[in-house]
């Protein structure tokens, strides 16, 4: 099955149903006339160099019909983030693929102040330079029987790379990952029991697409269900999204905790009591973000787990099964293995070990990147590079990346341990993040950033009633707003480097 002829079933199957409400431009689109745009779209597409197409569209109407019309003209999309130096990572994929076309929107551009790259061009003048034979003909095809419209549209295999998507480039430069239309597919057919998910749930759309968080969660898996999405483009308009989750009565909400603390900061009362899954992940949940939310609100914020590479949820908690503070159990057909990072044997219960996945959700491996693929992939394990362990009764507990384990003298010391017992002595709005510093003289260094100035000598105390003295940082920095990724994922990177540079300072 490719994800392209799983939409037209659905959007012949849903026909006059509401697809999308776009809240940014307030157009609605029902199935039949998403389908109808995506076809009309797909006619422009394919005068477009063969290949890839780039994609920098904010989540919206416009994005989703430029995904599935990409997929119908037999390219491949390339999602590009505009979030964080859009020009630059435009560029950057360009180059890394090999391709020159990128579908932007001129709004866009205006908005982020981002200039003219060689090869973009704009949904605004593509709608606007439709003719009337090719949006007749597009009408006629979508009446046509679902058998017919698939064999007028791309075909291929469910192994055909369906999308191109960079990792976050947290640690270091993105990789492009090659997500297959099995790989997404799969991710989705298993966590749909798991969730009960069902059409008549109303599913509010965020998250960037160019994040696969988003992407698969917020696009692919409410239309593979017949959903209505609620769509809008600033997931940092807290506001406003509350009030479309109540007004809309929205069942489905997900996010990374940034997001949700937004939510809890800027929410009513009765905002979320639609609400029938609340999901965070991309970052450890904090247990005062879980209380909050449950005191406020009477809802379970459930935390899960995921990777690009697995399309990307790799385990989950549910209604029916929920451990606080770990990341749930692994979904439905993906196997987790537990290995002991520096022997490679697997490790016992409850023991922390690197995190190693096989299912059909993994990915085909870096686009044009034969060695980092097979450090990545061996045996048909993907290895995370994070670190967590399996309690007695199939949770799976995440304890950070292995980047973010310091040894000191002779112990792995975890720096998102750190960050928790850290968070518990802070006020409510101040943020955290902990880093290594490399030190020629010293060594490494653990170097805690917060958003505001703490009695460092109390919050030392209090810490160390929960870590042993090795685990303690020996600086505080303040840094007041913490660099963080399109989806809200703390930019572990540009904080070290900032860290680096306050320490060079002082000397």
């Amino acid at each position: 099955m490719l994800l392209h002829h799983h939409f037209i079933e659905i959007a012949k199957k849903m026909d006059g149903k509401l697809a999308i409400h776009d809240y940014s431009t307030n157009k609605e689109l029902t199935y039949s006339r998403t389908l109808m745009a995506s076809l009309l779209l797909a006619q422009v597409c394919r005068g477009l160099d063969k290949g890839f197409v780039g994609i920098m569209v904010p989540t919206s109407a416009g994005c989703i019909l430029a995904k599935i019309a990409v997929l119908m003209s037999g390219r491949i999309p390339v999602m590009i983030n505009y979030s964080t130096g859009a020009e630059q990572n435009a560029r950057y994929a360009q180059k890394k693929c090999a391709f020159k076309t990128i579908i932007t929107s001129k709004a866009l551009l205006e908005k982020i102040e981002c200039p003219y790259v060689e090869g973009m061009i704009y949904l605004e003048d593509i709608m606007a330079g439709l003719t009337g034979l090719q949006k007749v003909t597009a009408a006629l095809i979508s009446k046509l029987p679902v058998s017919w419209i698939k064999k007028l549209v791309h075909g291929g295999t469910s192994d055909d790379t369906a999308v191109i998507l960079f990792t976050s480039g947290s640690e270091k430069d993105p990789k492009a990952v090659q997500l297959s239309h099995r790989n997404i597919l799969a991710n989705i057919e298993a966590v749909t029991p798991i969730f009960a998910l069902k059409p008549e749930d109303v599913f509010m759309s965020t998250l960037p697409l160019f994040h696969v968080f988003g992407l698969t969660t917020n696009f692919w898996l409410p239309i593979y269900h017949g959903m209505t999405l609620l769509t809008y483009a600033n997931p940092l308009d807290f506001k406003k999204i509350c009030t479309i989750v109540r007004e809309e009565k929205a069942s489905f909400l997900v996010g990374t905790p940034a997001f949700f603390w937004g939510y809890l900061r800027k929410s009513e009362d009765r905002d979320f009591a639609s609400l029938r899954i609340a999901l965070t992940g991309a970052d450890k949940c904090p247990d005062a973000l879980r209380e909050g939310f449950k005191s406020k609100h009477n809802v379970t914020l459930l935390e899960g787990y995921g990777a690009t590479e697995c399309s990307p949820v790799i385990s989950a908690n549910t209604p029916e099964f929920n451990r606080p503070g770990s990341v749930g159990k692994p979904i439905p057909g993906t196997q987790v293995r537990i290995e002991n990072y520096q022997t490679g044997e697997e490790c016992g219960t409850g023991e922390d070990g690197r995190i190693l996945i096989k299912g059909d959700n993994v990915m085909k491996g870096y686009f044009d990147d034969f060695e980092e693929t097979s450090l990545h992939i061996r045996g048909g394990w993907y290895d995370t590079g994070d670190m967590g362990n399996i309690d007695a009764d199939g949770f799976l507990w995440h304890v950070g990346r292995l980047k973010r384990f310091v040894k000191i003298g002779g112990e792995m010391v975890s720096l998102v341990r750190i960050e928790g017992v850290l968070e518990k002595t802070l006020p409510e709005d101040v943020e955290c993040c902990v880093v290594e510093i490399p030190d020629s003289i010293k060594g490494a260094r653990i170097v805690a950033v917060v958003t505001a100035q703490l009695d460092e000598k109390a919050t030392l105390k209090q810490m160390a009633r929960s870590l042993p003295k090795i685990a303690l940082p020996k600086t505080f920095l303040v840094i007041e707003n913490l660099p963080k990724m399109g989806s809200g994922k703390i930019d572990f990177r540009s904080i070290t480097e900032l860290a680096r540079g306050q320490l060079s300072s002082r000397r």
